[in-house]
């Protein structure tokens, strides 16, 4: 019915996007081989940043230079290997690799499969701080904070909370029933994947429900909340730009 009628939740405006996989179309990426790769979020929408979720399959390789940009790799299904400073990590399912200006980097997939979402962005660069580090772990060893006091919201934060790094990537788990502690509006920009469960997302004055392998894009100031829905946890990986100055040059 869905192709008959043309039905699908995907809804592009101004100020958010929703994508559901049954609109994704895969395509290349260079520096990528034998993949499949999913552009969910790009300066083309409007954005500031790119999102995109790759699957290596089997025999796929990912390698290049990072250049001006810095790259946040999560692991989302599988297992694999990174090259990045000289080192080899091993990486399977909860696995997050950040990756900074100027690196050589090489992801492949251990021969049974890879399945990674990329936020990647341009390094705002700040008179007199460092680059950032590379930073390697694992979603296990960050322990949840409950959000705004609430336990049945839990944040896990990824990075750093340090001025050099001008991203966050955190993972929030809803229990069922739990929501949002407001209807929140700021600048930051925010990249959000829905890893498990389902919900209600508001984007600006728009309702959606949502489940897992939803991609959502908000732009700054798009007032937005969750709730988790259903019998099991809802969690997401949200990307979101911090720590510059709003006013530039």
């Amino acid at each position: 019915m869905a192709d008959l009628f043309g039905s699908t939740r995907t809804v592009v405006k101004g100020r958010y996007a929703l994508f559901t996989p049954d609109s994704f179309v895969p395509g290349s990426v260079p520096g990528w081989q034998h993949v499949r790769a999913v552009i969910n979020i790009s300066p083309a929408l409007g954005a500031r940043f790119v999102q995109l979720q790759v699957n290596l399959g089997r025999v796929g390789v990912g390698e290049g230079n990072t250049g001006t940009h810095e790259f946040f790799i999560y692991v989302a299904e599988g297992g694999g290997s990174i090259l990045v400073d000289q080192k080899r990590h091993r990486l399977e399912a909860g696995s997050y690799v950040f990756v900074p200006p100027g690196q050589d980097l090489q992801i492949k997939s251990n021969g049974i499969g890879l399945a990674v979402v990329i936020f990647q962005k341009i390094h705002e660069r700040v008179k007199g701080l460092p680059l950032p580090r590379t930073v390697v772990g694992h979603e296990r060893d960050i322990k949840g904070q409950p959000v705004a006091g609430n336990e049945d919201v839990r944040q896990q934060v990824l990075l750093p909370d340090e001025p050099e790094f001008d991203l966050a990537v955190n993972i929030f788990t809803y229990l069922p029933g739990a929501a949002q502690p407001c209807v929140a509006s700021h600048n930051m920009e925010k990249g959000v994947l829905l890893l498990k469960g389902q919900g209600l997302y508001r984007l600006d004055a728009d309702h959606h429900p949502v489940q897992a392998g939803d991609a959502i894009w908000l732009g700054s100031y798009c007032p937005h909340w969750f709730v988790a829905m259903g019998k099991t946890p809802a969690s997401y990986i949200q990307y979101q730009d911090i720590n510059r100055d709003p006013m530039p040059g």
